[in-house]
């Protein structure tokens, strides 16, 4: 009976501290500037599934991705595009596979009350003096603006107005702050509760640009943290496909 006690207590004791093990580590996440107010439900939802914490550093994608590739300690990277992770997994950063997580939805934006029915007439007019999109080479809503502005036959007759942001957070400042008339950018801005001016918006036709496809990868950094894991895991759960969705994203599920 003796024995037995001690067995079952010391198989408890071990139990006890692996889950305390585990609830202690945190997890560094690399995500993409459009991900900054998503997260925050997110980070909340999964402390309270596993009581793991979440550290987040966000950027333009790209930015994010040259981090890794010199070494920034980061555990799990959700881009804001496929090529960023499918790289870093071709050259040997990761340790899971690129999986897509969500798909972005680009929105046209201003704090004015414009006409954006038909935008692309508007942008040309001289009530519109700045545009902002992100940088292309970096920033993938950026890359998809420049197609939208391509494909409606006009982005060399506006490029003089053109002002890049270095992410989408900073093409949302430019937006918010008035200072541009216009920016092109992810309709999760708009579904943020986050306090912000009055902004109008408008859907851009998804036929105008390549997929918005946000997709992330477990880094080879992770290899020690079995709580980065779950939270890769946890991002393509129900739970955490539901909240993409409140924030503006198509998803699978």
């Amino acid at each position: 009976m003796t024995k037995l006690f001690i067995k079952t207590f010391l198989l408890f004791f071990i139990s006890c501290v692996l889950s305390l093990s585990v609830n202690a580590q945190t997890v560094t996440v690399a995500i993409a500037a459009n991900l900054q107010p998503v997260m925050k439900d997110l980070k909340a939802d999964f402390k309270i599934r596993t009581g793991v914490s979440i550290d987040v550093i966000s950027g333009a994608s790209g930015n994010l991705s040259t981090q890794i590739r010199h070494g920034a300690p980061f555990d799990v990277f959700l881009s804001a595009d496929k090529d960023f992770p499918q790289s870093l997994q071709q050259d040997g950063f990761t340790l899971k596979p690129s999986v897509v997580y969500a798909q972005g939805i680009l929105i046209i934006c201003s704090t004015q009350n414009p006409d954006l029915t038909h935008w692309a007439q508007l942008l040309q007019g001289n009530t519109i003096r700045k545009i902002a999109i992100g940088n292309p080479a970096i920033a993938p809503y950026g890359k998809a603006a420049q197609q939208a502005l391509t494909k409606a036959g006009i982005y060399d007759k506006v490029k003089n107005k053109i002002v890049f942001g270095e992410s989408i957070t900073q093409v949302n400042t430019y937006i918010t702050t008035g200072v541009v008339q216009a920016g092109f950018t992810t309709l999760s801005l708009i579904k943020d509760g986050a306090k912000k001016p009055q902004l109008y918006y408008k859907l851009i036709d998804e036929k105008t640009y390549a997929p918005i496809e946000q997709a992330m990868v477990l880094l080879k950094h992770a290899r020690a943290n079995t709580a980065a894991e779950k939270f890769y895991q946890y991002i393509l759960s129900p739970a955490a496909q539901t909240i993409f969705k409140a924030y503006g994203y198509h998803t699978k599920n």
